[in-house]
């Protein structure tokens, strides 16, 4: 028979239940008290049950302390319930840990709202093992010696947690990369805080990936002929494309864009310049959005002029498209920019091409309303 094994969380060992016969004989029993305080905290036990059953057989568990810490932040007794159910590990987190979390997270969040907040959308963020404490205060000191606001570090904290349960000297090793680059490329040391504020709060994963991609990414990308400026532009398009591609990756879909496209090496670095995205798809998928776009009447001639619309999935240009026709606009003719952008944006261009006409206060023909 195999012995069960064991995951650390809150300082504990956490024996993992096995809930089938095939390698236990039998499935040690439910910690009553746990349940019947979740009961009486509305949550849905059966939830857990279905997906971390292994929490309600854990002894102790702290579920009156852990929702009393919440209450104590604000929030209301469905928001703990929900908390709970998403992420039910909380109750096994000492009282101690969390008062200490909670101090933490108040050193960067502007009200216990904002907290609680944080804590409903990411709660493994703050329910995190106590292990991981002396390196989440390093990184939150670290993080407010760059001059970053408050909102940006929480929102590291809570969309990467990864980043700063790690040691603080990996996370400098990166954003001193970052700092470097920036300015070889031409950037200035007055912009570099703003800039690095929103490339991180685009992209927090960023923080976790080796310098050398980085660095490896941009070298290919001068020797694709992208002059520093041009590199320094792509590089504050705020989505940190730069560390999640590979060369490898980029110089395939670089090459399926210029064949299709039939451009040459200088026409091509000028489309990824407005569309940065032909970086880093895949050619499975460039293939299906040229292919969306010349099926519905497109020409590359459009699609080079107005290449942002490469970012729209094949299934929303057929929308976009079908709705500006049946009001009469004949997408091969006309503009491609009323197609491209957000959902808002397209709302504001088609609203302009064809205003809504206001409705009458007074309708003549409407029959008048009398007192029987």
């Amino acid at each position: 028979m195999l012995r069960s094994l064991t995951v650390s969380l809150c300082q504990r060992a956490q024996p993992l239940i096995c809930l089938t016969s095939r390698y236990c004989s039998s499935i040690p029993a439910e910690n009553k008290l746990t349940v019947n305080a979740l009961y009486n905290l509305s949550v849905d036990v059966s939830k857990i049950r279905k997906l971390k059953a292994w929490v309600l057989h854990h002894h102790p568990a702290y579920v009156m302390e852990t929702a009393a810490l919440l209450r104590d932040l604000g929030a209301s007794r469905p928001v703990v319930a929900r908390v709970l159910e998403l992420h039910p590990e909380a109750i096994l987190c000492r009282p101690e840990h969390l008062e200490a979390q909670k101090e933490l997270w108040m050193s960067v969040c502007a009200s216990q709202r904002d907290l609680v907040g944080i804590i409903e959308k990411f709660p493994a963020s703050f329910f995190t093992s106590p292990c991981h404490l002396d390196s989440q205060r390093a990184n939150v000191i670290f993080f407010q010696s760059l001059g970053l606001n408050k909102r940006i570090v929480a929102k590291l904290m809570a969309s990467a947690p990864q980043s700063f349960s790690r040691s603080v000297k990996q996370n400098q090793e990166m954003i001193k990369t970052l700092q470097k680059t920036y300015l070889e490329l031409g950037g200035n040391e007055t912009s570099l805080k703003v800039w690095l504020q929103k490339l991180l709060s685009q992209n927090p994963y960023m923080l976790m990936k080796p310098p050398e991609a980085l660095q490896n990414n941009l070298m290919f990308l001068q020797d694709r002929g992208f002059t520093s400026i041009e590199l320094l532009q792509l590089l504050s398009k705020l989505k940190g494309f730069v560390t999640e591609v590979q060369p490898e990756s980029m110089g395939l879909s670089l090459g399926y864009s210029q064949k299709i496209l039939g451009c040459t090496e200088t026409e091509l670095r000028q489309i990824v310049l407005k569309c940065p995205a032909l970086l880093y798809y895949s050619v499975p998928i460039l293939a299906d959005r040229f292919e969306g776009l010349l099926s519905a009447g497109i020409s590359l001639q459009q699609i080079m002029g107005t290449p942002t619309v490469m970012e729209l999935t094949t299934q929303i240009v057929q929308y976009r498209i079908q709705k500006l026709r049946t009001h009469g606009y004949d997408i091969r003719t006309g503009s491609l920019d009323v197609l491209s952008g957000t959902k808002k944006d397209f709302e504001i261009s088609f609203g302009k091409l064809y205003p809504r006409r206001e409705r009458p206060l007074f309708n003549p023909v409407a029959p008048l309303r009398t007192d029987e």
